[in-house]
């Protein structure tokens, strides 16, 4: 995705952030369109931590609990997912529910792939079908080894 479409995604992101806040009676405030921009710039899974690193190098006064907070109003708003994986890091990422994707996780280095499969994802509305169970929501996980780690370690 180039830096214009990029630009405009989190453009349009947070104008719904806007429409949520106002929605639930919340402040749109500067701090919480700064994190929300430095978010939704992300094309990884991100951490509280690791989000709020980044975002105080250039804004000392915005402290790790708006950071937080705000990651919390943006997953409530649906602009981003909590993800939690085996080594049990909360981490989030941008995310709708029309941009559904799974991960693969390596166990070694900690790398997370990302993958959209439609066979996989039909196979598994099959299964619920066939047990008369209607899916809301799913997320898919494997966790294993990277080409990388499993090319170093024969």
């Amino acid at each position: 995705m180039n830096k214009q479409a990029i630009a405009e995604r989190v453009t349009e992101k947070k104008e719904r952030l806007k429409t949520f806040l106002k929605e639930k009676g919340f402040k749109s405030t500067r701090q919480r369109d700064i994190i929300a921009t430095e978010f939704l710039k992300t094309s990884e899974h991100i951490t509280v931590e690791d989000l709020y690193r980044k975002v105080s190098r250039k804004h000392k006064e915005i402290g790790f609990t708006t950071v937080y907070r705000t990651l919390k109003l943006l997953t409530k708003s649906g602009l981003a997912t909590e993800r939690v994986f085996a080594d049990n890091l909360t981490r989030y990422e941008p995310l709708t529910a029309e941009e559904h994707h799974d991960h693969l996780i390596c166990l070694r280095c900690g790398t997370i792939t990302e993958f959209k499969n439609t066979r996989m994802e039909r196979l598994q509305n099959r299964i619920a079908d066939d047990f008369g169970f209607e899916t809301v929501a799913h997320k898919m996980e494997l966790y294993g080894h990277c080409r990388n780690c499993t090319s170093g370690s024969s």
